[in-house]
């Protein structure tokens, strides 16, 4: 387990310095001014202003530089765990049944065009007062695929 722990820790340690190499070269230093590079990993705080800011004891990155300008972190919004809503019942399901009979249909149920929901008895149109009318309905489609064709006028010499 320790070895693990070991290689962890190498491992966390290597990937540390390969990201602090990196800042380097790209010449990202500290956020708080101290003179060190920077982590992106840790919003461009040196690893001493980092732990500054996390540990409650203020501390300076060395001896010869200014102490760490740390930023107000927002508080964490507080849960009202004293006063509890009542518990409400959880939602019933809506049971599906047809509009005639009242015969409960689940997912067999059919949905006509007037928008009501049919057992397999009362599913056609004949079967129930449907309010749809499927003359109209067809007289648009016939008229929409068969746009009226005229001649272009032609003029006369």
């Amino acid at each position: 387990m320790s070895e693990k722990k070991r290689r962890g820790t190498v491992a966390q340690r290597v990937e540390e310095e390969a990201e602090l190499q990196a800042a380097r070269e790209a010449g990202v230093l500290c956020v708080n001014h101290c003179g060190f590079p920077g982590n992106p990993a840790t919003g461009n705080m040196c690893r001493s202003c980092f732990l500054a800011s996390a540990s409650p004891l203020p501390s300076s990155c060395s001896a010869g530089s200014t102490p760490p300008i740390l930023s107000p972190l927002p508080a964490p919004e507080e849960k009202n765990e004293t006063v509890a809503a009542p518990a409400m019942p959880p939602p019933t399901k809506e049971v599906k049944r047809c509009l005639v009979c009242s015969r409960r249909v689940g997912l067999t149920g059919f949905r006509c065009r007037c928008g009501e929901l049919f057992c397999g008895e009362h599913r056609y149109s004949d079967r129930h007062d449907c309010s749809f009318d499927y003359k109209a309905a067809a007289r648009d489609a016939i008229a929409r695929a068969n746009p009226v064709v005229r001649a272009a006028k032609i003029a006369r010499i």
